[in-house]
């Protein structure tokens, strides 16, 4: 089976400073593929070239067999390619409900949202939407009220609604209280029934819990790449990242 995102000898590079450094990297259908490594290892910014928001300085991107290399983000996020920050990129001033229902509208590629806010089956898709990530009852609530657990639930039924194949997400575990972080584990692991997801993740026990398989990163180069299982058992990511290995 052909890869659903293949990267292919991906480079970057900010002055003298190499951030992706001939990187390879496929994610499968439905799979978790978690990305790991070090503060600075250049994950963020490897998730930004799938994006489109950083236009690499050679090697390729395909999704699903085509070459995006060098289509913008919104023409990547027609292609539903979906995308979660650090920071929370809903509209703060909208109620959690129209957050969704917007998604759900772009999606269909309907602009005069004037004439849908008030439609019924529209409500009614937010509302089950809302239901799956756990958010039922913060429909009316304005998204700025939100806490940044709800935040992030929020973040991934935009996704959701806007029918992502591909889901790439920074960091959604971080910030989390203990007590919620269980909670948007099992989140995404039912997502996975829906899209692929390609996540950036510094909480191990997230990682090896829901990943199918993790790529590590390390000064911007691929150092490892295989099974959860096969990566903890690397002495060179204990060494680099884990911090388990050996001298």
């Amino acid at each position: 089976m052909n890869p659903l995102l293949s990267v292919n000898t991906l480079c970057k590079r900010f002055g003298s400073l190499i951030v992706t450094d001939n990187v390879d990297l496929e994610v499968r259908a439905q799979e978790v593929h978690a990305l790991i490594g070090p503060n600075g290892a250049g994950k963020s910014t490897l998730l930004a070239q799938i994006a489109g928001e950083i236009r690499p300085e050679s090697g390729t991107v395909f999704f699903d067999g085509v070459d995006i290399t060098h289509l913008r983000p919104h023409q990547r996020a027609r292609l539903r390619i979906g995308r979660t920050y650090q920071i929370n990129s809903s509209f703060r001033s909208f109620t959690v409900r129209e957050n969704v229902m917007l998604a759900i509208l772009a999606a269909r590629k309907v602009r005069p949202w004037a004439l849908f806010r008030g439609d019924r089956a529209l409500f009614d898709a937010a509302d089950a939407i809302l239901r799956e990530v756990g958010l039922p009852e913060a429909g009316d609530k304005v998204a700025v009220s939100l806490p940044h657990g709800a935040l992030r639930q929020l973040e991934i039924a935009l996704a959701i609604a806007a029918d992502a194949r591909l889901l790439l997400l920074d960091e959604p575990l971080a910030g989390i209280a203990a007590g919620e972080a269980s909670a948007m584990i099992d989140l995404l692991r039912r997502l996975r029934a829906r899209c692929a997801l390609l996540l950036v993740e510094h909480d191990m026990d997230a990682v090896f819990a829901l990943a199918d398989r993790v790529t590590v990163l390390s000064e911007g180069q691929v150092i490892a790449s295989g099974t959860a299982a096969e990566v903890a058992g690397n002495e060179i990511v204990q060494k680099v990242y884990l911090g388990s290995g050996t001298a």
